[in-house]
């Protein structure tokens, strides 16, 4: 079995436990291959939780959910050093960072020094505790969720802790075909008194993952293609090039992580359809994922309830495709 088709297989697995959702399992899929994390918002109940898990389940690693409240330290992240009265001496407890697959739920709700605690870890791929530092396992994705619904009490990440992130998916709500699905699986589950999907049969293991991402990277992309990714970035920065109205409605534009996480979320994109090539469609595809949390608009622009979504989609629509 080919790097590709145990990759397939995996998504077949998560498709199967995670009904109506394909874009947000896509998107794990890529950030996966792309080495990234993922921020994901959405209203509660639409299986960002499990589409985590279950994906887990299929990856030779191990996953761990932390629960983001107010009265969070850093040290709950990245753990602590334990004094030991037997010989005088100190030992570090390692967090719940040091494992390969991290869901960080509701990111939102933990004040700034425990935010800046996981994204330095995301960054960095370390934690420095005193003296020493630490290295984070070399297979290590976190998915961050945010709840749109409820504001009071929530500390909305700054701009610049957002870049960090590869991507950020939109979860709606599945379609009445979907959600009777769900209804019948769940049952199916209850009746069998099983709380969890069962793992597959095969596991995907880390000499499997790290190869994958070597031909995600050996993907071809053109030169008129990497002039258009370049494009499309310096134009969320300068929108006044094409369209004055834009310009209006734009505060600020993606930085130089964009250019960068578009071309790897393309050649992944790219890689998972079974093709050795990038077309401008993956670029297209991949582009609100990878720049509506870049992107910052003016005042002018929410008077007006122009969405982040609408404004890339206008840059897209302007800029020519090769």
């Amino acid at each position: 079995m080919s790097h590709l088709q145990a990759i397939q297989q995996l998504r077949d697995y998560v498709n199967q436990h995670i009904i109506g959702q394909h874009a947000l399992v896509d998107r794990l899929l890529i950030a996966l291959l792309a080495d990234g994390h993922l921020l994901v918002e959405g209203a509660p109940g639409l299986a960002k939780t499990r589409a985590i898990k279950v994906l887990s389940e299929g990856i030779e690693g191990d996953f761990h959910r932390i629960q983001f409240t107010p009265d969070l330290v850093p040290a709950d992240l990245t753990g602590t050093e334990i004094f030991r009265p037997q010989d005088g001496s100190f030992l570090f407890q390692k967090g719940p960072l040091f494992h390969n697959l991290i869901l960080a739920d509701e990111i939102n709700r933990a004040p700034a020094k425990v935010q800046s605690a996981l994204l330095e870890a995301m960054a960095e791929r370390q934690i420095t505790v005193g003296p020493e530092t630490y290295k984070l396992p070399h297979l290590f994705l976190v998915m961050a969720t945010q709840n749109p619904i409820e504001q009071e009490g929530t500390y909305p990440l700054p701009e610049a802790q957002l870049d960090r992130f590869l991507m950020k998916v939109l979860v709606d709500y599945p379609d009445a075909e979907s959600e009777k699905a769900i209804l019948e699986l769940t049952t199916q589950e209850a009746r069998e008194d099983r709380r969890e999907p069962q793992s597959p049969e095969t596991e995907i293991s880390q000499d499997v993952l790290f190869p994958a991402r070597k031909e995600v990277l050996d993907i071809h992309l053109a030169e008129n293609l990497k002039d258009y990714i370049v494009q499309l970035v310096i134009a969320s920065r300068n929108p006044g090039a094409y369209n004055k109205e834009l310009a209006q409605w734009l505060q600020y534009g993606g930085s130089p992580r964009a250019t960068m996480a578009l071309g790897r979320c393309a050649r992944a994109h790219a890689w998972l359809a079974g093709r050795d090539f990038v077309t401008p469609e993956d670029i297209q595809t991949m582009a609100l994922d990878v720049l509506r949390h870049r992107i910052i608009l003016s005042f002018e622009a929410e008077a007006e309830g122009i969405t982040t979504d609408y404004f890339i989609n206008e840059l897209i629509s302007l800029i020519a495709v090769p």
